[in-house]
């Protein structure tokens, strides 16, 4: 069997190995096996769970909740709610552990299964090692609590208030939103209830779009990673600006009042800046990955900021954050962590903090932007079968070489697997628009001829 964990939990196409009813069910008895060595007294175990907008969500809830309670725990069902809200009330109920049902920015027909820790903070390797273990060596196929000691399942009808309450408090409180003008991408996902609500009671005039799911249209052609019809919409409507999130909420990106969009690296720019002159980032650090843009490196050299560089993946960003002691992180793909405010990434707290920095300055969001300039990048997304080692690929490392040296100092190439797709992403820096796409495209058309 392949390895079950990936970089962000389980992850696959519904209802197909390892994504599953019955490998779900495992996973929640696993889960709730490693989380009875917690010390509860007399008092039950407990687990959360939610999940996000897709169809087969209901599927996977029912197995993990039948897995879970068949091992003696007791499960806390919260529905839909983005994923840093499950963190969240996971943390808050001082349960054992929290699971989300998501697969984030994936199609619907996708889903996935990660796990949070009892702090909050998403669940350590050796814990998924160890769950992965038990399922692979069927060590507790045989523990079965019979009479009381089965767990039984119960709904939190107020979970998403409670969450609500946490953003505002992350907001500063002499600031408000009124007179701002907002239009709300929440890609059929997880923030369609939660995020016009939060902004709305902040004071802000909210233009939700994407916003009435159906199991299928998670992700499809809107949120994060498609904003096409929220730039239509911005203009539209003369908005001040517009948010886009992704299907389970924790990734942002924002649109300027011309509709321009700015990436993670121009919202960490900004937010940087912002709480600099608050005296509020700590160490003067922030925390990018391997894909940040040289703009932004430029930007916060020259504003005397340092920068460090984590790979890929905000299990990544954050443990540099805790070893190197900052406060603000995150990836240019817009998921961002605020660490003075919460455990993991959370697009909606992004959004205030953002929203903070520009009602602070009094200035429209493309000015904020134009803290820094983005260095011409191309990125292709190629679909591959398999993942030998790329340093293996004589014919690719001889590409890359060629385009290294035509790019000398002005640019840099960047080839790696994506850790939940089966994807291998080519991306280029330069210093024009046709060196970066011309050398894109002929390393991407490498890759495709030796693994796609």
């Amino acid at each position: 069997m392949a390895r079950l964990f990936g970089t962000d939990g389980v992850r696959g196409v519904a209802n197909i190995e390892p994504m599953t009813a019955e490998m779900a069910l495992q996973i929640g008895r696993a889960t709730a096996y490693v989380c009875k060595r917690h010390d509860r007294g007399k008092y039950k175990h407990r687990i959360v769970i939610g999940k996000d907008t897709r169809l087969s969500g209901y599927m996977i809830e029912s197995a993990l909740t039948a897995g879970i309670c068949s091992m003696g725990v007791n499960v806390f069902l919260v529905g839909p709610m983005p994923t840093p809200g499950i963190a969240f009330i996971t943390h808050s109920m001082r349960a054992d552990a929290g699971l989300v049902i998501s697969a984030s920015h994936n199609p619907y027909q996708d889903n996935g299964i990660k796990i949070f820790s009892r702090t909050g903070y998403k669940l350590p390797d050796a814990e998924e090692d160890e769950i992965e273990e038990l399922i692979t060596s069927g060590h507790i196929r045989d523990i079965r609590p019979t009479a009381h000691e089965i767990g039984k399942a119960m709904r939190i009808d107020d979970a998403l208030g409670r969450y609500i309450v946490f953003c505002k408090n992350t907001f500063p409180e002499e600031l408000t939103l009124n007179g701002l003008k907002i239009v709300l991408d929440c890609a059929n996902g997880a923030t369609y209830k939660v995020a016009p609500i939060i902004l709305s009671e902040l004071g802000a005039d909210i233009i939700p779009i994407h916003n009435e799911p159906n199991g299928m249209n998670i992700n499809d052609h809107c949120g994060s990673q498609h904003t096409e019809d929220l730039r239509a919409r911005v203009l539209a409507e003369k908005a001040d600006l517009g948010l886009a999130f992704d299907g389970d909420g924790d990734r942002l990106i924002a649109l300027d009042e011309k509709g321009q969009e700015l990436s993670g690296d121009h919202i960490l720019a900004i937010c940087a800046q912002e709480l600099k002159q608050r005296g509020l980032l700590k160490n003067n650090l922030v925390i990018g990955t391997v894909m940040s843009n040289f703009g932004f490196h430029k930007a916060m050299r020259e504003r005397q900021i340092g920068v460090g560089v984590a790979p890929v993946g905000d299990r990544y960003v954050l443990e540099m954050m805790k070893a190197r002691g900052a406060v603000l992180g995150g990836e240019a793909s817009g998921h961002m962590i605020f660490l003075d405010h919460h455990t993991t990434g959370d697009g909606i707290i992004s959004a205030l903090q953002l929203l903070a920095a520009k009602c602070a300055a009094q200035k429209p969001l493309s000015e904020l932007a134009g803290i820094m300039a983005l260095a011409p990048q191309k990125i292709i997304n190629v679909t591959v079968k398999q993942k030998p080692p790329l340093e293996e690929l004589p014919a690719l490392q001889k590409a890359i070489q060629a385009a290294e040296a035509e790019l000398g100092e002005n640019g840099r190439v960047l080839i790696r697997y994506s850790g939940t797709q089966a994807m291998c992403r080519v991306m280029v820096e330069g210093p024009t628009a046709e060196m970066t796409n011309r050398l894109t495209q002929m390393l991407a058309d490498v890759v495709k001829k030796c693994i796609a």
